[in-house]
This record gives structure tokens, C-alpha cells and sequence, in this order.
């Protein structure tokens, strides 16, 4: 793990001091944020999850005297009309914490934490549960925050981790958070997927964008007619690095078109080729229903939150 910046190293002190104060939140959807904050009474922060939670503006004397003077270090206060907000979230995922963007996600470099990291993290935990050899080396590709990348590396303290992303903040805020996990053999690495972090791995993950965005937004294009580039690319280049008995966990989204899966009949020739066991499955039927209004999804009847287990045989 590299060795933090002043402004990260703040970060970190930032969360103990909220975790110290009994802080906890649970990041919901863009649309779910939307209604809560436009309820009566939800203008401006009153405590501390509403300032680094909910996003909400708030005046200095909302928080202790500790905490504003943290923020300041940290470098995370933007001024906002006469009061202020914080630049970033945190949220909790069990007993850890992670900074991502504030919202709203606009900016085209944003960071990503919600809802499918809660499902992504727990189909990392079920395959860890699972799996009998030993995970000796492991990456998350699209990492953005790491969440993949620092619940391999509490499970295996002994392996090699790797979180990689195009997108340079949230490499930074990878480190930070890894750091906050007391997760050392954490490495991070600027990589278009698997490019720059060359060997075989043992355990692949990744929770990439799936969207179509017509903003491309990094964190939410994935690339194609229906946002399933990203996906087909890491599953196509991810089976030519893994280890013997490796496996490779993709968690995406799949556009149902007509009853039908594009995705899964995209993949099934792809996977069918090699000499691998696979699994998919559907963890939820109905995410991002209001991306059904824009053009992009004029056809589509859902989009599914879907999980993929490939495993490679033992001594390939």
C-alpha cells in the first residue's frame, strides 16, 4: 500500500471520528435520495448523517467543533450558499466504511457506492464461503472505491489483492478506504481492466458499469447497445487469467429485451468455447427502472441485477 497524502491520511481520521460517534448509513438509490431529501424539513443537515449521507447542506454549527475542523483538513468542505457541504459520502458496509462521490453523481470522474455494492459484496462473501482452495493472488477490475478488493483482502490476509481503475480519484479514495479496512496488502493500479497487472490470478471480481449513459459517465457506461460491452470484455479477457481452480465473479446488469436475456446469449457461446465450469444467475429482477424512460431502453422490458461464477478446471 502506498503511503497516504496529508489530505488522505485525514480522510481516514475523518471516519474514525464519525465511526467513534456512532455514525452509520446505507446508501440508496439516486431516485430513493431524490424523495428523501425533498421531504419538509430535509433542506439542511442536522447531524452528521445527513451531512456526509444524505448530502444535505448544512451550517458549521451542525457538527462538533472536531468534526468541521476534520472536514477542513481533509479538504472535503464546499462552500454552498452561505452554508456548507461535504465533497464526498461515506457509507457503512457491514463494520467498514467507505468514501465515494457526493450526491449527485454528475461528474463524469464520480465514484461509485449503493445499492449493487451491497449485492456485489455479498456475492463476493458467498463465493469466499464457498471455495476451498486457497486465494493466493486476486483483483478487482472497476474497482472505484474497492469494496471487492478489501472484503478479499480482511478474508485473506496472506494474498496479493489488486484494485484497478481507469479513473484516478477513485483509485485515491481506494487507498484511503483500504486503509480505513487496516487491509495493507491492498495494491492499487491505474489499468484499463486487467491490462498493467500482469500473471494469473486466483480470484477475479468486478462490478462494472452496465448502464447506457448518454452522459458516458465512467462510472455507469458500460459500452454497447444496452450497456453490456464492459461485462462481455471482462469475462472474455478474465478466463485467459485465471489460475488453475480460479474463479471469476462478474456482477452486472442485464437489459431483458422481448422475455429474453441479450447478456446471457452473449455469453453462453463465449463460455460453452472454454473449459470451464460457469454459473448465472438473476440476485434482482427490477433495478434502475426509471433508466426505462430514456431512449436507450425503449425496448426493454427490466434490467436485472445478475451474478456470473466462472471456475476454471484444476491444472489447466
Amino acid at each position: 500500500m502506498t503511503t497516504l497524502t496529508e489530505n488522505s491520511a485525514a480522510l481516514v481520521e475523518l471516519a474514525s471520528l464519525l465511526r467513534e460517534e456512532g455514525y452509520t448509513h446505507t446508501t440508496v438509490t439516486p431516485a430513493t435520495h431524490a424523495r428523501v431529501n425533498g421531504r419538509p424539513g430535509n433542506t439542511f443537515a442536522r447531524n452528521a448523517a445527513d451531512v456526509f449521507g444524505w448530502s444535505r447542506p448544512f451550517l458549521k454549527d451542525s457538527l462538533s467543533a472536531e468534526l468541521f475542523a476534520a472536514m477542513a483538513r481533509a479538504q472535503v468542505l464546499l462552500p454552498s450558499d452561505g452554508a456548507w457541504r461535504s465533497r464526498l459520502r461515506l457509507s457503512c458496509l457491514d463494520d467498514l466504511t467507505f468514501w465515494h462521490s457526493a450526491y449527485p453523481t454528475d461528474a463524469a470522474n464520480a465514484v461509485f457506492f449503493g445499492p449493487d455494492t451491497y449485492r456485489f459484496a455479498r456475492a463476493i462473501q458467498h463465493v469466499l464461503a464457498t471455495r476451498r482452495a486457497p486465494v493466493r493472488r486476486a483483483i478487482e477490475v472497476c474497482c472505484g472505491g474497492a469494496p471487492g478488493a478489501i472484503l478479499v483482502a480482511r478474508a485473506h490476509a496472506e494474498a496479493e489483492v489488486w484494485a484497478t481503475d481507469i479513473n484516478p480519484a477513485a483509485l485515491a479514495l481506494a487507498e484511503v478506504n483500504a486503509r480505513q479496512a487496516d487491509v495493507p496488502h491492498v495494491h492499487t493500479a491505474i489499468s484499463n481492466l486487467l491490462t498493467e497487472v500482469p500473471g494469473e490470478f486466483d480470484l477475479i471480481v468486478a462490478n462494472p458499469p452496465y448502464l447506457n449513459d448518454a452522459a458516458g459517465r465512467a462510472y455507469r457506461h458500460g459500452g454497447g447497445a444496452l450497456g453490456e460491452a464492459l461485462s462481455l470484455r471482462i469475462v472474455r479477457d478474465g478466463m485467459r487469467r485465471l489460475a488453475p481452480g480460479g474463479q471469476l465473479l462478474l456482477y452486472t446488469g442485464a437489459a431483458m429485451v422481448g422475455g429474453k436475456d441479450p447478456l446471457r446469449e452473449a455469453l453462453q457461446p463465449l463460455l460453452d468455447s472454454q473449459d470451464v465450469a460457469w454459473q448465472y444467475a438473476e440476485m434482482d429482477p427490477d433495478v434502475f427502472g426509471e433508466e426505462l424512460e430514456t431512449p436507450a431502453y425503449a425496448d426493454v422490458d427490466r434490467i436485472a441485477a445478475v451474478t456470473l461464477t466462472v471456475t476454471a478446471p484444476h491444472g489447466h
